[in-house]
């Protein structure tokens, strides 16, 4: 049985938790006070660090309780924003209302147009102190876990004003593990600057299916060994610090792994069909090394495993998966938290009101995003006063949530200061330093056509291809971007013609005819099997007599499906990764990525095109 260490980090919090920092705008009187007692410094670390969450737990009441195993999901970007979303939802119309009304124990930040909880780092700190200043409004004064998506990559909530972060896959691709360690850190201060306590990564699914739908490049690689290193350094990096306040708990997932999935868990239910020993071989080394890192939390999948439990359930509702080989053979003892239950791959065998019951009973402790929390608090209440659930196990998944948030700092300090978020985050020395490990990621496949790096000859060059402005969130503009970026690094004339995520045939023709000027075409390509007006716009460029130049910007599978004779691998779109393909083509930087994936031939996966390790250097 395999024991999770300790948190390396503990002795730093235990001696920071002392007071209640009063950091928001205003007078510090103005602030709710934290738990913490008063008296000399040794009775305040023996009443927090042994006895808070005991105490706090037994002063709750049942409501209370069930409320900290549920993470919201609120509409605005002020705590008192009337949204009706909110009232749609919830009944109320205020984030702040949603969490006095509910006691839930965590809410999570969205950038989509329905929440839309972002807009700059002052405005989410801002609405981070005001809905915890709605949960401290109650006895016992419980503080929220504030919880983002923030990936890096594709996956990424908070995308302007901030530093951007390479995926995961193309952190793998430098294998550069401290590289990734640093990136961890640096966007953890950052969170935590804006009042995020938590962060739902690093991804531990190990893509070991190239037609996986839903994970892909937000897998560190295809190899377990190397993707269970990242996620040891990116847990590091997320949860320790000298400074324990700028630090956020990380949550790997999606336990048992969602690598292998050939359906989208949010649209179906991905059925796992591998032995329980390929599953050891392939998917568990990630978690194992997640567990002995002492990671704060761990998020399930909405998968079925037939070979781990043959009931047919998803793993986030199966007992055999997550108490027998989380909880009892991994020995993890922390909070365990389902992915969205809004999701279609929890919701197709049971209602609402019974999906977190089965949850609880599977050993799971907080429920996210539930999408109807009145249903999913009173099936839970239901359930304790027909004698199926006791309470003893509601306390049970309670006190881990209440050391997770005494551990990680929140009790002690719930509060940010909002002028400071912008100093904090986005800082150039943060981008910079992003910026160089993301140099490191690009990876060239091939170059038959020997174009790289780009001749002084090269007077016209053609940018095109895919993009998406109407990306969640953030406008995916890589064509643009990567256009100016080599705009700043060259005296040719670059032009940048976007065509979307599958051109109809009178745009390839504007394309084509326009490519007659230029000496290169660049193409950026994403997801070719799947558009075949991408498909059809690379093979047009190609037939052309200007030469072209193929790039994968997100998964690196696309060359598979096309023959170009000069292909490049970026693994995201991000601006961060468009200026690191730029600095390669221009010969600024030489290429360091390395494939952390087999690139297949089409559909067909015992025939490698590209195998893993491959990538050109000069």
């Amino acid at each position: 049985m395999t024991t999770a260490k300790a948190r390396p980090w503990k002795a730093c919090a235990a001696a920071a938790l002392v007071g209640l920092l009063a950091v928001t705008t205003g007078s510090a009187s103005a602030q709710p006070h934290s738990p913490s007692p008063s008296g000399d410094q040794q009775t305040q670390r023996h009443w927090g660090k042994r006895s808070w969450p005991e105490r706090t737990l037994r002063a709750m009441t049942l409501e209370q309780k069930v409320g900290q195993l549920f993470v919201a999901d609120v509409w605005g970007q002020s705590a008192d924003e009337a949204h009706p979303g909110n009232q749609e939802k919830y009944g109320v119309d205020t984030p702040a209302e949603v969490v006095r009304k509910y006691h839930v124990g965590g809410v999570i930040y969205f950038n989509h147009s329905g929440t839309d909880n972002i807009e700059t780092p002052r405005q989410v700190a801002r609405l981070s102190n005001g809905l915890q200043r709605a949960a401290l409004q109650s006895q016992p004064r419980v503080p929220l876990i504030v919880s983002v998506d923030q990936e890096g990559g594709r996956v990424t909530r908070i995308a302007e004003h901030v530093t951007e972060y390479p995926s995961a896959m193309a952190l793998g691709a430098s294998r550069d593990v401290e590289g990734a360690r640093t990136a961890a850190a640096i966007s953890a201060a950052e969170l935590r600057a804006m009042g995020i306590n938590q962060n739902f990564a690093p991804v531990a699914d190990v893509n070991s299916n190239p037609l996986n739908p839903v994970i892909g490049s937000r897998s560190f690689s295809a190899d377990p060994e190397l993707a269970g290193e990242f996620v040891e350094a990116q847990v590091d990096g997320y949860q320790n610090s000298r400074q324990p306040r700028q630090t956020v708990s990380a949550a790997a997932k999606h336990f048992p792994g969602h690598g292998d999935a050939s359906a989208d868990s949010h649209i179906d239910l991905p059925v796992i069909d591998r032995s329980e020993e390929d599953w050891r071989a392939n998917d568990l080394p990630p978690f194992e090394r997640a567990v002995e890192a002492g990671i704060d939390a761990i998020m399930t999948a909405h998968i079925s495993v037939p070979s781990l439990d043959d009931s047919g359930d998803p793993a986030t509702l199966s007992e055999p998966i997550i108490t027998g080989l989380l909880r009892e053979e991994l020995g993890y003892d922390g909070v365990v938290v389902t992915d969205s239950l809004g999701m279609a791959g929890v919701r197709q065998m049971y209602p609402d009101s019974e999906i977190p019951v089965r949850a609880l009973e599977a050993g799971v402790d907080q429920m996210l995003m539930p999408p109807d929390l009145d249903a999913a608090v009173n099936g839970v209440l239901d359930a304790v006063a027909s004698g199926r659930i006791t309470e003893e196990r509601i306390d049970e998944s309670v006190l881990r949530i209440l050391k997770l948030k005494y551990e990680r700092g929140i009790v002690s300090s719930p509060f940010v200061p909002e002028h400071r978020a912008e100093h904090v985050v986005g800082t150039k020395r943060n981008r910079d330093t992003v910026q160089r490990i993301t140099d490191a990621t690009t990876t060239v496949l091939s170059d038959d056509a020997k174009l790289l790096p780009l001749d002084s000859g090269v007077q016209n060059v053609l940018v095109t291809g895919w993009n998406r402005p109407d990306y969640p969130g953030y406008a995916a503009e890589p064509v643009d971007d990567l256009a100016d970026a080599l705009s700043q690094r060259s005296d040719a004339n670059v032009t940048s013609m976007p065509t979307g995520t599958n051109p109809d045939p009178a745009t390839i023709d504007e394309v084509v005819a326009a490519s007659d000027d230029a000496d290169l075409v660049i193409v950026l390509t994403n997801g070719l099997r799947g558009s075949e007006g991408q498909r059809e716009l690379v093979e047009r460029l190609t037939s052309t007599d200007t030469s072209v130049i193929a790039v994968a910007v997100q998964e690196p599978y696309d060359p598979g499906y096309a023959e170009v004779p000069t292909w490049i691998a970026t693994y995201d779109w991000r601006g961060v990764t468009m200026t690191s393909l730029a600095k390669v083509l221009v010969g600024e930087h030489s290429p360091e990525g390395t494939l952390p994936v087999t690139i297949p031939h089409g559909d067909d996966p015992d025939q490698t095109l590209y195998p893993f390790g491959h990538g050109l250097t000069w």
